[in-house]
């Protein structure tokens, strides 16, 4: 299918009900409002691994077509340059944390374009750093994971999450819960993280929504024996 005949199957599947739930949580205007589901049932088929087609997807801005781009992608075949310019593209803080920073973390480039964006002054590129780093540590062997890096990336943390921009100390919070989660070498350090810098001022899109506690989610793979257990992939 061509990029023209996707964009109008996308307007077909949108809905004005989930077009106000995204925007709610801070999508922009250029959203059809596309279920994910109905992207992965009735488009993804048509558009997986058209690797063209997928990088034209992205740079329409519209926020369900950069979602199906990063769902067809195969992130391996991504290159450097691609990515960072996705992080431009961007349309909002979603499409950065779930599609960007995924891919990101599934390419050759994950531990590279990590410690570059974690080391940028503006925040966009500091957020998907910290979720990048994460995402990493959920589908890498251990033997591939630098300890010494993880410990210094957490006295980091405590030192600046409460002064960081609100998204950062989302992103930060996370951080702390895939080192706990998936590095079972720092899961007692992540905690005492967590504990260290104790309650997280943060804002969040509606009332309902809660920010992840670290202690909480890491008991919680503790109690069903899935500590440490890598995930086959991050994108689904």
């Amino acid at each position: 299918m061509s990029l023209v005949e996707i964009m109008g199957e996308l307007e077909k599947l949108g809905t004005a009900q989930t077009r106000k739930t995204f925007r709610t949580h801070g999508a922009p205007t250029n959203c059809y409002g596309v279920k994910i589901g109905d992207l992965k049932k009735y488009l993804l088929k048509k558009v997986k691994d058209h690797h063209e087609l997928c990088l034209e997807l992205f740079a329409t801005g519209n926020s369900d077509a950069q979602y199906l781009a990063g769902l067809a992608i195969d992130s391996k075949k991504m290159t450097k340059v691609e990515i960072t310019s996705w992080l431009r593209q961007s349309s909002w803080s979603a499409i950065d944390e779930t599609i960007v920073a995924g891919v990101a973390a599934e390419s050759p480039f994950a531990l590279e374009l990590a410690r570059e964006w974690l080391a940028m002054s503006d925040s966009k590129s500091q957020n998907v750093g910290w979720l990048t780093f994460g995402k990493y540590l959920s589908i890498q062997s251990d033997d591939q994971i630098a300890q010494v890096e993880i410990e210094q990336l957490l006295q980091r943390l405590k030192k600046e999450i409460h002064m960081a921009p609100n998204e950062i100390r989302y992103s930060m919070n996370q951080f702390i819960i895939y080192v706990g989660s998936y590095y079972t070498n720092l899961t007692d350090i992540a905690l005492e993280t967590a504990a260290d810098i104790k309650e997280i001022e943060i804002t969040l899109a509606t009332r309902g929504c809660r920010l992840p506690n670290p202690a909480t989610k890491i008991q919680k793979l503790k109690d069903h024996n899935r500590l440490g257990i890598k995930r086959k992939q991050i994108i689904c």
